[in-house]
């Protein structure tokens, strides 16, 4: 078969051909007049679908001769509202603006055009334990929002309606604007006053024009929730500081505590959503008449990485002035630093944990200014350290007098000893000269006690203190990068249940520092108490508690803040100390028999609690032996 081959003529034709159908698509190319039609239709659809959304989000279905507010005139608008309803229009629906921002020496702000309440807050000085920014509100974790009827029965939210945002000065302060409008003269407005270096923002909400529109005889609330996000290392410990507080008229604070809870509130001045080392706070010049709040743990598991820590809600209610809103409010979103939250001058620093009665006047009026002075020119490490050591050499005095009484009961013992097998078938005789041989030796069980409850307060306090001393955030000390969080030295490759996925140093030393102490202290106990007949086996019972508090200790502290554990590492480091000087160059048990000798030579007077002790005693054996003739 004879092979084809292309040749000049077929060349010519493909040629020829694709020039006749270059030329025909060019000549239906689009004229510049086609192309500008086309752009203007393509703009009219987009337009028909922005109207066809502001549509579906006006209270009533847009009518057939709807028209811009800027084609109607002021008879026209009026004639459109009182057909259609006022609030069946808002010139500010069709917004495109992007959200208003605003920066401060403190904070990075913006608004919502949609709702008109703050969409995100960035806390400029502070990142979380990742290095982070902290956000308080950020992608929509947070809602604002006011609910009300109006006259022609309508239900109004305005986290639906859209905001015209205008930012201004007022002198050296920011106010932002956001209104709600049905005209220029009707409207509801939210306006924010932000100061420099301030955390306090001065909001209200105030309506004008409304007051024929709003029905008053229906309930109007508030509704405020936010999500609190995760700032911190350890998941347990930030939750068991996260929870809501608020205060009565009147100064009474009060908390909900890190559970899940639901109360119900009358004349509140403020309510705070606080999450461990900050806090969002709404307050009000008024107080709220009523108001509900929830918490709720969104914590399902605390091994695993999570983003929120609580969920907090609050429904307020409101009240019209002169048929209009007219709140006067603050906003606190700011750090849980005792000395900013102080110098508002509104009860805020009841936020930070200090504890209850005597432990909060402790914190507030003897650690928190000692702290607050030793940190102004110490490390904050070794600031812990230096107040340790005051707080023991304040104490020392106790510890000596707890010691003086275990002694002397310990020199007591063989007489007490034989006491009990003197009278080993009458335990009421036995008890009585129990009683009388330590009153005339000056020794009593008691005394070793009172001690040790005066050194309770303290202790408490201190546990208090340490969590909630916002100074402590994020300062490192030896290998502790954060003293508010667990130190690490080791990332174990599973979870131990009550002790975590990581091994923390300073709740290790701390543990064997209680070790060692109870080790001096509990033998000194257990040599000094004699055993009673029928009574449980103290000596046994200490032994327990001496393996049983170190270990308490290494569970409970391994997710608190290292500076706690450090205290009390550094405590009982201290407490060994003195007890041992006290021990070996202070007590003299030589000395202390004799005087114990001679003080029983001398005539004792009873005290009134003694004597009624000893005539109860022996009315009682009176009954015992009477009970025992009948017997017979």
């Amino acid at each position: 078969m004879e092979e084809k081959k292309l040749d000049i003529n077929s060349i010519i034709g493909f040629v020829l051909i694709f020039g006749i159908l270059a030329y025909m698509l060019w000549q239906n190319q689009p004229t510049p007049e086609e192309l500008e039609a086309q752009e203007k239709e393509k703009q009219a659809q987009v337009e028909a679908e922005q109207k066809a959304k502001i549509d579906s989000q006006t209270l009533v279905t847009t009518p057939k001769d709807y028209k811009p507010a800027a084609d109607l005139d002021s008879v026209g608008l009026i004639e459109f509202k009182n057909k259609y309803g006022i609030l069946a229009y808002s010139e500010t629906l069709a917004t495109d603006e992007p959200e208003a921002k605003v920066e401060t020496d403190v904070f990075e702000l913006k608004f919502s055009n949609r709702g008109g309440y703050l969409s995100e807050v960035k806390l400029k000085n502070f990142v979380d334990y990742d290095s982070i920014p902290i956000y308080i509100v950020k992608e929509n974790n947070a809602l604002f929002n006011i609910n009300f009827g109006t006259v022609d029965s309508r239900i109004i939210d305005t986290k639906d309606r859209y905001f015209q945002p205008l930012v201004s000065k007022n002198g050296e302060n920011t106010v932002v604007s956001m209104k709600f409008k049905i005209s220029e003269s009707e409207f509801l407005e939210y306006r924010y006053e932000l100061k420099p270096d301030d955390y306090m923002i001065d909001f209200s909400v105030r309506s004008q024009g409304l007051s024929g529109v709003i029905n008053s005889s229906q309930s109007i609330s508030l509704d405020w929730k936010l999500k609190g996000y995760r700032h911190a290392k350890s998941i347990s410990y930030e939750n068991r500081y996260t929870d809501i507080h608020y205060e009565y008229e009147g100064g009474k604070a009060d908390y909900t505590g890190a559970r899940d809870a639901e109360e119900e509130l009358d004349d509140v001045a403020w309510i705070g959503y606080k999450q461990h080392f900050f806090s969002s706070v709404l307050l009000t010049d008024a107080p709220f008449k009523k108001a509900k709040i929830t918490t709720e743990n969104l914590v399902e598991d605390e091994t695993i990485d999570t983003v929120y820590t609580k969920m907090f809600t609050s429904k307020i209610g409101l009240e019209l002035k002169g048929g209009e809103f007219n709140e006067s409010m603050d906003w606190y979103i700011g750090p849980n630093d005792f000395k900013i939250l102080n110098s508002y001058n509104r009860n805020l620093d009841e936020i930070v944990p200090f504890g209850w009665g005597i432990f909060g006047w402790i914190n507030r009026y003897v650690f928190m200014p000692l702290f607050a002075f030793l940190g102004g020119f110490l490390p904050y490490g070794i600031a812990i350290v230096v107040m340790t050591i005051l707080v023991k050499i304040l104490l020392s005095f106790v510890q000596y007098k707890q010691f003086l009484s275990q002694a002397k009961m310990k020199i007591l013992k063989p007489e007490l000893d034989a006491i009990r097998e003197k009278h080993k078938n009458n335990k009421m005789k036995a008890q009585q000269e129990t009683m009388a041989l330590q009153t005339k030796a000056g020794a009593s069980p008691l005394a070793g006690c009172l001690p040790a409850l005066i050194q309770l307060p303290v202790f408490y306090a201190l546990f208090q203190f340490f969590p909630s001393a916002f100074d402590l955030r994020q300062k490192s000390f030896l290998w502790a990068e954060d003293l508010s969080s667990y130190d690490t030295i080791a990332n174990l490759p599973f979870n131990i249940p009550f002790y975590g996925s990581h091994v923390s140093l300073f709740p290790i030393l701390a543990a064997v520092a209680i070790f060692f102490y109870m080790q001096l202290t509990t033998g000194q106990n257990v040599q000094a108490q004699p055993q009673q007949e029928g009574m449980p086996d103290m000596g046994k019972m200490m032994k327990y508690m001496m393996y049983f508090s170190p270990i308490m200790m290494l569970f409970f502290f391994n997710n608190y803040a290292s500076g706690l554990s450090l205290y009390y590492f550094i405590s009982n480091l201290i407490s060994i100390g003195i007890i041992l000087v006290i021990k070996n160059y202070i007590l003299d048990e030589d000395k202390i028999h004799a005087q114990i000798q001679e003080n029983k030579k001398k005539p004792k007077k009873e005290s009134k609690f003694q004597s009624r002790m000893k005539k109860m005693m022996e009315q009682a054996e009176q009954q015992r032996q009477a009970q025992q003739k009948r017997k017979k």
